[in-house]
């Protein structure tokens, strides 16, 4: 024999189930923004290899040594420290042999913040970078994924290579109000070193 719930108690529950579906459906949305505000599109304007040899105030082969991520004005960090290998342009401050490296988002604790564009590295990892001085007295890499290029080694030659990050990313090409897809892609290091060379020994005004 079943009991007839009190018409009040079944009004009660009706109002507390909706009340706690309310509830996870605002937590959802509050969990949602907030991810959705970590994680920050980016597009950047295409830099020809000249341009940015020219204007980064260092440029050097380095050894990726650590990461480490932490809190600053707000906003999640990552610290990357690197051996400093060969100087193809200016000095670290005090010709220090080590330099560390700060760019947007990374990981700390629960929380995520993904910037596109911005590079990451792995311990181990030798690269070439385009370097500008922050007024912390750290790094910050010129255009982040188009002044960084990946040493890698040809399996076949043995031969050292560099491919630059924005091989996987599309810059904006403001001649053509177009997104392209440019970048240095298995140039021996030896050319690229060349390159970079060339530029630096050309006038500002050659600049393209």
């Amino acid at each position: 024999m079943q009991t007839r719930k009190p018409a009040r108690f079944t009004a009660i529950a009706a109002v507390l189930a909706a009340a706690a579906a309310s509830a996870t459906a605002a937590a959802a949305l509050l969990a949602a923004l907030f991810a959705a505000a970590l994680c920050q599109a980016t597009t950047l304007e295409r830099m020809s290899l000249a341009k940015m040899a020219q204007t980064a105030p260092l440029i050097v082969r380095a050894r990726c040594l650590a990461n480490s991520t932490a809190w600053d004005t707000s906003e999640i960090w990552t610290f990357t420290s690197f051996a400093i290998e060969e100087s193809w342009k200016g000095a670290p401050p005090a010709a220090a042999a080590q330099l560390t490296v700060r760019l947007l988002g990374g990981s700390l604790g629960n929380l995520t913040s993904t910037v596109s564009g911005v590079p990451r590295f792995h311990p181990g990892e030798e690269v070439i970078l385009f370097l500008e001085p922050t007024p912390r007295g750290d790094f910050s890499i010129l255009s982040w994924v188009q002044g960084t290029f990946r040493i890698r080694r040809d399996p076949r030659t043995g031969e050292e290579v560099a491919i630059q990050d924005t091989a996987a990313f599309d810059t904006f090409n403001p001649a053509t109000h177009r997104f392209v897809s440019a970048a240095v892609r298995n140039l021996s290091v030896e050319a690229f070193s060349a390159q970079v060379k060339s530029a630096l020994a050309a006038t500002p005004g050659e600049k393209k």
